[in-house]
């Protein structure tokens, strides 16, 4: 079970926010709206947020423009990662990553099934690393979106959450995940012990 280690100074990330979306202008962007406060009020700062269509290339053109800034370490999409024509989403980002982070996608649909059943199964929530930038994607509705933040990236993103969170993925100066206990120095035989106090 994750846990908060108290010893670890918390680590603000830029963030950046895209709405993917047809028809929300940002007066009906209520789902950035709520990862903006989200993030916000976790201490990270909101870098930068933008709507475009449901359009692969849009999409991608925005993500790729955010993932090479130094001020940008994470980037949140919501919307289009559904099953119709217009959800491109994962189809947008999922060449761009370097690594993709399989157990988001698994762990938003586990803790999504609480509230709508089987129909998570139509939720393709992805993300990756590309090169530093950590993306993340899910569903356009404001619930989702707090599911996301709220069940997962809240303490993925915070870097005194052990055993493991990724913010050293995308900071250098971060400390890595796991336990650092010191190695003990090897015990003495106590027969060099003896010879070295005869010595003295």
């Amino acid at each position: 079970m994750a846990h908060v280690h108290a010893n670890t100074p918390f680590a603000p990330l830029g963030i950046a926010v895209l709405t993917v979306s047809d028809t929300r202008g940002f007066d009906e962007d209520g789902s950035g709206d709520l990862l903006s406060e989200r993030l916000t009020e976790a201490g990270h700062a909101l870098v930068e947020r933008r709507i475009v269509p449901d359009d692969v290339y849009r999409i991608r053109a925005v993500v790729s423009k955010w993932v090479v800034r130094d001020d940008i370490q994470v980037v949140l999409v919501n919307g289009g990662t559904g099953f119709t024509p217009r959800d491109t989403t994962p189809e947008a980002l999922s060449p761009l990553f370097d690594k993709a982070i399989d157990g988001y996608g698994e762990l938003f649909r586990q803790l999504s099934i609480e509230s709508i059943g089987t129909s998570t199964i139509q939720s393709r929530a992805v993300a990756g690393l590309i090169d530093r930038t950590l993306v993340f994607a899910m569903p356009g509705s404001p619930k989702a979106c707090a599911t996301a933040w709220d069940g997962i990236l809240v303490a993925q993103l915070d870097a005194r959450t052990r055993p493991c969170n990724f913010v050293a993925m995308v900071l250098p100066e971060a400390r890595r995940c796991g336990s650092r206990r010191a190695v003990p120095a090897p015990r003495q035989d106590d027969s060099e012990t003896r010879r070295q106090e005869a010595s003295a």
